[in-house]
């Protein structure tokens, strides 16, 4: 290993720094891959069930009306999920677009939404219009307001209470982190706050974005109460081979009101061709809880390595998982570049090209972007991006494989290494 990984540009003090790391994982990888066998089991009775054929992988054209490959994946999504009904549309661009999707068909005029874990992820503040945008909710009359988490990032369910009234028509869940130093929430914790937000107002919608928590526990928030549950294909669920696409899960009413506003009032899920990915998003599906595992033991091997060098990581390297998103609070732009730069220098595609910061279109500030990826942006691929500014962190995140991940954490080192910008210490 000391060779191969040698003619990849990571030297030894850096490979023996992750060995003498991985030594203490073992036990807390056996419990992932547990939970990752328990979830193929269930996407598997998801696909049985829903009589999965050959016939399903045919694409459709036009108006993609009668394709059964689309129907029964739908179908597929909602056994596994446990929903009334899914949409799973390659016409879905990213998470962004799965997200505005939901909340714009499913509020309106006069309508307020709420958001009981803090500010969103950067890319959703025009969608709210936080920050002003053509065809924001904000345009169209939809209220915002949000009630910040407490210090120790738990819920202020006093505050949570005081924001809920008459207007509140959807409560909108982050569980991951997005750009922030704080943890991500557990099923557990989403459960406990829907029934908290439902006791104050039973006919709350409760919406959960489950980007990057797909597979990591063994429930997800739709099986806690979460009215809807919405991801992207080019995170967890599409396993890597899902070449675009979202999904949004939850209750028939809902699902329908999403489907008249992805396509057209009347016309739902009725159309929408699938064309020649069909195969892609069934095997992709498939493959999920196995990738997702391997994403997540890159994250917690991370975790263990930046921590045991003395920077903060969230989660730490011991705290229990409920994504696959590693953030390490790097402290300086040098660092951050660094990281990234080795991250891209790791990649099967693109390993050499040097990323750098840019202003790119949906954030507030300048943005390092690390992933050469074979579908383009797949974040369940190997990659990490952080935004220039204080405290300067990295979130990092994917993997095909859990030996691919390794491999970039080491050569994320390895850059900060030769920089002296970290210092290696015995274990």
């Amino acid at each position: 290993m000391g060779y191969i990984y040698g003619m990849l540009g990571i030297s030894p003090q850096v490979e023996g720094f992750g060995e003498r790391i991985l030594e203490g994982l073992k036990e807390r990888f056996t419990e992932i891959d547990q939970i990752a066998e328990y979830n193929q089991a269930k996407v598997l009775r998801a696909m049985q069930e829903n009589r999965v054929s050959a016939e399903c992988f045919a694409g459709s054209t036009g108006y993609g009306y009668n394709d059964q490959g689309r129907e029964v994946l739908e179908k597929v999504y909602a056994s596994c999920f446990h929903t009334e009904a899914a949409l799973v549309r390659p016409q879905i661009v990213c998470g962004t677009h799965a997200l505005a999707v939901a909340l714009s068909a499913n509020l309106v005029t006069g309508d307020e939404l709420l958001s009981p874990v803090g500010k969103p992820y950067d890319t959703l503040e025009e969608v709210i219009g936080i920050r002003p945008s053509p065809c924001s909710l904000a345009e169209y009359g939809i209220t915002y307001r949000q009630v910040e988490l407490l210090e120790d990032g738990s819920f202020d369910y006093e505050n949570i209470k005081k924001a809920i009234h008459s207007k509140t028509k959807m409560v909108t869940i982050q569980r991951s982190k997005g750009y922030q130093m704080r943890p991500t929430f557990s099923v557990e914790q989403i459960g406990d706050l829907i029934a908290f937000v439902k006791s104050i107002k039973p006919d709350v919608i409760c919406m959960v974005d489950n980007c990057y928590g797909e597979f990591v526990e063994l429930q997800e928030p739709s099986d806690v109460g979460a009215d809807m549950i919405v991801g992207s294909l080019i995170k967890n669920p599409g396993g890597g081979l899902a070449p675009v696409g979202g999904y949004i899960c939850g209750k028939q009413a809902y699902i329908d009101r999403c489907a008249y506003r992805l396509s057209a009032p009347g016309l739902g899920q009725e159309v929408g061709a699938s064309l020649d990915v069909m195969r892609s998003l069934y095997q992709g599906f498939f493959l999920a809880p196995t990738v997702a595992a391997g994403a997540l033991k890159g994250a917690i091997f991370a975790a263990n390595i930046y921590e045991k060098l003395g920077f903060r990581v969230i989660p730490n390297s011991t705290e229990s998982r409920h994504d696959i998103i590693q953030a390490v609070e790097l402290g300086t732009a040098e660092r951050l570049i660094a990281f990234c730069e080795g991250i891209q220098a790791a990649a099967p595609v693109d390993s050499y090209v040097v990323p750098e910061p840019y202003a790119m279109p949906g954030y507030n500030s300048d943005v390092i972007m690390a992933a050469g990826a074979f579908i383009q942006g797949s974040s369940i691929e190997l990659s990490a991006d952080g935004p220039l500014r204080e405290p300067y962190s990295v979130y990092f995140q994917g993997g095909l494989t859990w030996y691919h991940a390794k491999v970039g954490i080491l050569k994320s080192l390895q850059y900060m290494y030769e920089r002296g910008l970290v210092s290696l210490h015995e274990v």
